[in-house]
């Protein structure tokens, strides 16, 4: 078996018994029958609304990727922007730390002729931001501290500033790849070094030549920032909007059930709290440490017996939904792909 190929297994095995673990905590020692009578009274046009947000999601990175790849110069039609959200999303979904996501974008782009080092920049822009957006939010938060959401959030504060911090170092090294990228190179480079001397490469060659790949595919990035700050800002505000359409998921939860006394800036507001936690953490899509952090936040809100119900349809909306509409995609878009290039080499001929 190519180690390739066990990865993937690996990978698929990792998630499996990840939901299942999720699935006994949040459900050992409940009444199924009760969750599953609260879930048939809430109103299908919200869910609807909640699917409707989750495209929306999607489809605003995709317009992210079709301002940026314009301002390169590339010249993509939008649908295939939409094609690399959707593969994006999937690999993102179901790998540790949404891991997996970009580097598999960057396949679908190379297949479509889309020069890496612009499909680097494009992505390294994209990552910084969307990680940005949380970490302003989180300070936002824990720095002004409002009573109205410390009293839900206090009970999983430390978790909050685990991920605050996750997020911080994960912006710093792509910072540092970015605009000092010979410094994380140097480190790197050691790092291969010790390795190596630990336990010895087969091939030492190809690793320093990947590496030395990976640092130049990054050398223009810097420029685009230095000579782009409006393009930045806009990106920035596009992804404040997309995130936040992703947290109403949750508010229109809430009022699937009829339920009132709590308004939407607060719901939201919790979400996006949990997802500053749980993004970081080396878990597909957070996977059970998003769905214990709901209970612990949302139960006073919900309620006891629609907690579970409200975390069942919103985490369903937000994570679930997101990842079956991305793997649908996902295996749509290697078809599109395929028959452009088939296309290209028949035109050749």
């Amino acid at each position: 078996m190519k180690k390739k190929d066990l990865k993937k297994y690996l990978n698929a095995l990792f998630l499996i018994v990840v939901f299942i673990v999720t699935l006994w905590a949040v459900f050992r020692g409940k009444d199924l029958g009760q969750i599953v009578s609260f879930l048939i009274t809430a109103n299908p046009i919200y869910v609807i609304l909640g699917i409707a947000c989750v495209l929306m999601f999607i489809f605003g990175e995709a317009v992210i990727i079709y301002y940026l790849m314009h301002t390169l110069g590339i010249k993509v039609k939008l649908y295939r922007c939409c094609l690399y959200s959707f593969i994006g999303f999937f690999y993102s979904c179901i790998t540790p730390s949404a891991s997996g996501g970009q580097p598999m974008q960057v396949i679908a782009m190379r297949k479509d002729k889309i020069p890496v080092a612009v499909s680097t920049v494009v992505l390294a822009i994209i990552a910084i931001t969307y990680k940005l957006v949380l970490v302003l939010i989180g300070a936002v938060v824990m720095i002004v501290r409002p009573s109205h959401l410390m009293t839900y959030i206090e009970p999983v504060e430390g978790i909050i500033y685990l991920g605050m911090v996750l997020n911080v170092i994960c912006i710093a090294a792509l910072l540092l790849l970015v605009f000092r990228h010979n410094i994380l190179k140097s480190i790197s480079f050691k790092v291969l070094m010790l390795i190596n001397r630990i336990r010895p490469f087969k091939n030492l060659q190809k690793h320093t030549e990947r590496l030395e790949r990976v640092f130049s595919q990054y050398e223009g990035a810097a420029d685009f920032y230095k000579t782009h700050k409006s393009v930045m800002v806009n990106v920035l505000m596009i992804t404040l909007v997309q995130r936040f359409v992703l947290f109403f998921v949750t508010y229109l939860t809430y009022i699937a059930f009829n339920l009132s006394g709590h308004g939407m800036p607060l719901i939201v507001s919790l979400q996006a709290m949990i997802s500053v936690a749980a993004d970081m953490l080396p878990l597909p899509g957070g996977m059970g440490v998003s769905e214990t952090m709901f209970v612990d936040i949302f139960k006073p809100i919900f309620g006891e017996e629609l907690v579970i119900p409200g975390m069942v349809i919103s985490r369903g909306l937000s994570y679930y939904t997101q990842l079956l509409i991305s793997a649908i995609m996902t295996v749509v878009s290697s078809f599109i792909i395929k028959e452009k290039k088939i296309e290209e080499k028949a035109e050749e001929v």
